[in-house]
């Protein structure tokens, strides 16, 4: 962790962040993040259906 002194001479610490990956065009993320985009789009739907019953 990276930590820096503010005035006052309280400590600020930032964690450290991964390091970003350039995607070319046309180039495809895993097919694991596409599941979690439509599991997570079938879940919101299903929430809405039972907020719908319910009310």
């Amino acid at each position: 962790m990276q930590v820096t002194e503010e005035d006052g001479g309280r400590l600020n610490a930032f964690a450290k962040e991964p390091r970003m990956q350039v995607m070319e065009l046309g180039e495809r993320s895993d097919s694991n993040s596409k599941l979690l985009l439509i599991g997570g789009a079938v879940l919101v739907l299903l929430m809405v259906g039972v907020a719908v019953g319910i009310s």
